[in-house]
């Protein structure tokens, strides 16, 4: 029987402000949550450090006072709001957690207001413009879903949706449904045809994970241009190829999307604009691609033992 879902994913700009207040992002996706909720969307899922720029372009000891607890400010608002409309949305916060203790973390608030689960990105990466290994521990939680009113969610953070391992875990734990709040751009630097490689990796790598686990996924992605010392301008994500011309930074790429559990586009977002991407995902089609694609079944889990070394070193041959 059919269990459809319908969601909303909110791809945005950046709001400029030069004191790094999070009111005007946060604002902005609450507006976004409530105009999702009157179309009938009983999830949203919000991008990746949604309140404020993505700061870990460079290593700057202040912007750690971008961060929060969690539970905090942040999770009261939107707890607030998903109470109030009766809807579940997944968050993405700088969560500080102890006294120079940080993490890249995923909150999920169930329909009744609760922080009902909490996910801290595992893996952390450190590329130029990608900062983040200063800023962030990796997660010790775990791969584990969240249960929810809507079902149980596989919530993982931008650089985990590179690795099958993740999807898989989350998958073998009883996710109904695959979610990544992500930050991923273009070097403006880069030739035209080496950046539609890298689109095309990063989507196609996610439908593998869909395909291989017969699972939905969704993955919401910033859009518009940042500068690496500050923020964007207002409006960034309409201008975003000029003022990457004149600046450095990173030009978020967009195209957030949703998939089924085949591989199939079920919506797309643009690389240069905001949007509220809706769709409509049946969970009920998770159990009848697995019994004609029974991936899990002929998992041979008694020869995959290596998998869990850092690499397969080749032994030198034994004597004659």
């Amino acid at each position: 029987m059919p269990q459809i879902l319908k969601l909303a994913l909110i791809q945005h700009a950046l709001r400029a402000d030069p004191d790094f207040d999070p009111g005007r992002n946060l604002d902005a996706c609450i507006d976004a949550c409530r105009r999702a909720a009157a179309s009938g969307c009983r999830l949203v899922l919000l991008q990746e450090l949604h309140n404020g720029p993505y700061f870990c372009q460079q290593e700057t000891v202040e912007r750690f006072d971008l961060a929060e607890p969690v539970p905090g400010p942040t999770t009261r608002r939107l707890g607030a709001v998903a109470a109030e409309l009766g809807i579940v949305i997944v968050g993405s916060l700088f969560e500080r957690r102890g006294p120079g203790l940080y993490h890249n973390t995923a909150v999920v608030l169930d329909a009744d207001g609760r922080l009902c689960g909490t996910y801290r990105k595992m893996h952390i990466p450190d590329d130029p413009g990608f900062y983040e290994k200063f800023y962030f521990t990796p997660g010790d939680l775990g791969f584990e879903p969240v249960d929810t009113a809507v079902g149980r969610l596989g919530v993982l953070v931008c650089w985990d949706q590179w690795f099958p391992e993740a999807a898989r875990l989350m998958a073998l734990a009883g996710a109904e449904l695959l979610l990544y709040p992500t930050a991923i751009g273009w070097d403006p630097q880069d030739a035209a045809d080496e950046q539609q490689r890298q689109l095309d990796a990063w989507m196609t790598v996610q439908r593998g994970h869909a395909i291989a686990n017969g699972l939905p996924l969704a993955a919401c992605n910033r859009v518009g241009f940042e500068a690496a010392a500050a923020g964007a301008s207002e409006g960034a994500a309409a201008a975003g190829a000029e003022a990457a011309a004149a600046s450095d930074g990173i030009l978020f790429w967009g195209n957030s999307f949703v998939c089924g559990p085949q591989g199939e586009l079920l919506a797309h977002g643009p690389s240069d604009q905001e949007a509220m991407l809706l769709a409509e995902i049946d969970l009920g089609r998770s159990e009848q691609v697995r019994r004609i694609w029974p991936f899990l079944r002929d998992r041979r889990i008694d020869a995959y033992a290596d998998l869990s070394r850092r690499w397969r070193d080749r032994q030198p041959p034994g004597p004659d």
